[in-house]
């Protein structure tokens, strides 16, 4: 079969030919219609991410995406067996790794959402246990994950959204209730903070990490009412993978840092909240996503842009 072969850790993918997956047992063959390139396939890709384990080379990439079983139902997929993967015209992938998709969610949509849909809905529902009336700051709300916890957040009940982003035209163009505009005048950005921490947030949900969030973690313990807990959840670190956080900033209030990823949440839990979030998407949520055909998997792997790039198969 083809697809989109890894021969070692940090190459680019090739198209080419693949062996044929062949179910075990619990497992099912499913034809894949759409793969979406995320952060996470890249990272998985390179062999670099923490849920990297044995594995090896070559492999498919992808790690999610959408598609049919040998009985004709559609289906997402999370996580097939490696060293197959979700950017080939077939896969294996536990039957437990399955959610449906609804009639009114075209393939590449749902391939498109549900994996930065994934990291909002778990951080929202799973981990910061988001209940409604509540305050919530999206770090990094131009992305395309940061844009869906925005639409998640409103799914659920929240009472105001507080956007931050670098991009200008992007965070203007967003449903947000305020906005923060990140720079590097740390003073501006610190009183910007402070302002609306003093006015109260109960939830961050941070796909930044760096600076950006030790800034805001700081602006939180000096700011922030004390009877109002903050939950600040940790998702991606698309500005840097530490940051310099001073002991003090977690005693001087209630702030509870929280992760979410793979590992966090049980994978039967992420399972389900997919199945959720792609019935919760059919026609109200959006994504900005661009179609490429899996053929031009080594020239398109490397673009950047603000649409998700899905890979079809037979297209």
């Amino acid at each position: 079969m083809k697809a989109a072969v890894v021969r070692a850790a940090g190459q680019t993918p090739v198209y080419g030919d693949f062996a044929e997956p062949e179910p075990a047992a619990g497992e099912i063959r499913v034809a894949v219609a759409a793969a979406a390139l995320s952060p996470l396939a890249r990272s998985r890709a390179s062999g670099g991410h923490y849920s990297v384990a044995g594995g090896g080379f070559p492999a498919v990439a992808g790690v999610d995406g959408v598609g049919r079983r040998d009985d004709g139902r559609r289906v997402y997929f999370l996580l097939p067996r490696p060293p197959f993967g979700a950017m080939a015209e077939r896969t294996v992938v536990a039957a437990a790794h399955c959610a449906p998709i609804p009639d009114g969610l075209d393939d590449m949509t749902a391939a498109a959402i549900a994996n930065p849909g994934m990291s909002s809905w778990a951080a929202l529902k799973e981990r910061a246990k988001l209940k409604a009336g509540e305050t919530v700051l999206i770090n990094g709300a131009t992305g395309a994950a940061g844009h869906l916890a925005m639409q998640a957040a409103r799914h659920f009940g929240a009472g105001k959204v507080i956007a931050t982003g670098r991009n200008l035209e992007a965070l203007a163009r967003l449903d947000a209730d305020a906005t923060i505009a990140l720079s590097d005048d740390w003073a501006a950005l610190d009183d910007a903070f402070c302002r609306q921490f003093a006015a109260g947030i109960d939830v961050v949900v941070d796909y930044l990490w760096g600076r950006s969030a030790e800034r805001m973690l700081a602006a939180a313990s000096k700011a922030s009412p004390v009877d109002r807990p903050l939950r600040f959840v940790q998702v991606g670190n698309a500005s840097g993978p530490n940051v310099t956080l001073p002991g003090a900033v977690l005693r001087s209030k209630p702030i509870a840092l929280i992760g979410s990823g793979l590992g966090s949440v049980p994978t039967d839990r992420l399972i389900a909240d997919i199945g959720e979030l792609l019935a919760a998407a059919a026609g109200r949520f959006t994504i900005a996503a661009r179609a490429v055909p899996l053929a031009e998997v080594e020239r398109a792997w490397g673009e950047a842009g603000d649409a998700r790039l899905v890979f079809t198969v037979g297209a």
